[in-house]
């Protein structure tokens, strides 16, 4: 089969485009899927430079990371081996079944929950794998999956348009249940355009929630379309006095943020006392100047967000089946032209999900 190999830490050369590639078989309790499309996401690039090791202090780019230990280098600070495939937010049909699976699921249409469980104690999260991490992913022709991570889904959407939901969704829906969100609330989102932050202002607004969205100034067209109440600049000198001009006062109840560097203690400062700061990423550099007084002083809480609990991937199947969130598409690329789209992807100009589908990629 076709199969885009990641060989190991380091830059784009890393990635190989492969023809013959084995096709895989189902094991027992597994199904053989054959992808329509597969959405990109950060852990993709940060995984391949090495970004997760604990040596990096810097923001994410599509370049390696020299000072990066490889022991630690992915979202678990556990190696993974090479040749691995990757790519976690698989959309494709159900081609052949292990034993022991349901014939049901045979043909079905279905979305794959990218974490990986042990399923005799799922609620552990130092047991969990990502998918494309641990396993090969969806940047291939076929892959397979344990049942359990299987969720058939009845749609109108597209192969490409239904890749956009796992990882980002996913994410913003955990930040969210971490915080508690709920309609009395006002959200501030960092890095609102982009899959986990065009997630988090259609999942808050589905909560009833006031969203305020931070993006570039000329992506602040298509963010407002998302369903934003208010968009604010990427990065405001006077972030109070931005937010006091958008919604007449100068907090917010909530933080959902994925940025971090230099705004993260901006971000901080407009936080009302007993406010919620809840985190999934740092694209703009881990490493911030945290004072321990305005933590507990104003009684604030924070939560990181990376491993779900069981059924909230369950909870977005029924949302997309009710049509209560819409996909943001940015761009498709066929597979053999990954490399070009995790370049789009890096270069961060869109607004929304980048994804590559297999069908005319011949």
């Amino acid at each position: 089969m076709r199969a885009v190999v990641l060989t190991g830490h380091g830059g784009l050369d890393r990635l190989s485009f492969r023809e013959d590639w084995p096709k895989p078989c189902p094991g027992p309790g597994q199904a053989l899927i054959r992808v329509g499309a597969c959405g990109l996401n950060n852990t993709d690039v940060n995984t391949r430079t090495a970004w997760y090791s604990a040596g990096v202090s810097d923001g994410t780019t599509g370049e390696s990371f020299e000072e990066a230990d490889d022991a630690d280098a992915t979202w678990g600070s556990q190696p993974i081996t090479f040749p691995r495939i990757q790519g976690a937010d698989v959309c494709g049909r159900v081609v052949a079944l292990g034993t022991g699976c349901d014939a049901a699921l045979l043909d079905r249409r279905v979305l794959v929950d990218p974490w990986l469980r042990d399923w005799n104690d799922p609620l552990d999260r130092e047991k969990c794998g990502y998918f494309g991490s641990e396993c090969d992913g969806g940047f291939a022709d076929y892959t397979v999956a344990d049942v359990r991570n299987i969720h058939a889904i009845d749609s109108d959407l597209s192969d490409a348009e239904l890749a956009t939901f796992a990882t980002s969704y996913l994410t913003a829906e955990y930040m969210l249940n971490r915080a508690g969100v709920g309609e009395d609330d006002r959200v501030l989102i960092s890095g609102a355009s982009g899959g986990v932050g065009s997630a988090l202002i259609q999942l808050a607004r589905r909560r009833g929630a006031e969203t305020v969205a931070l993006c570039g100034e000329d992506k602040a067209q298509p963010v407002k379309a998302l369903g934003a109440d208010h968009v604010l600049p990427r990065a405001p000198e006077d972030l109070k006095a931005a937010l006091r001009t958008a919604t007449g006062a100068d907090e917010v109840t909530v933080v959902a943020d994925v940025v971090g560097g230099p705004l993260w203690h901006r971000l901080i400062s407009v936080l009302s006392r007993g406010g919620r700061y809840s985190c999934a990423g740092a694209i703009a550099g881990p490493v911030v100047r945290f004072d321990l007084r305005e933590f507990y002083l104003r009684d604030l809480v924070f939560t990181g967000a990376t491993v779900p609990p069981p059924g909230v991937f369950a909870d977005l199947v029924d949302y997309i089946e009710h049509g209560e969130i819409k996909p943001a598409l940015a761009a498709t690329y066929p597979l053999r032209e990954l490399v070009a789209a995790q370049q789009a992807f890096i270069a961060k100009r869109h607004v929304g999900n980048i994804v590559v589908t297999m069908a005319g990629d011949s």
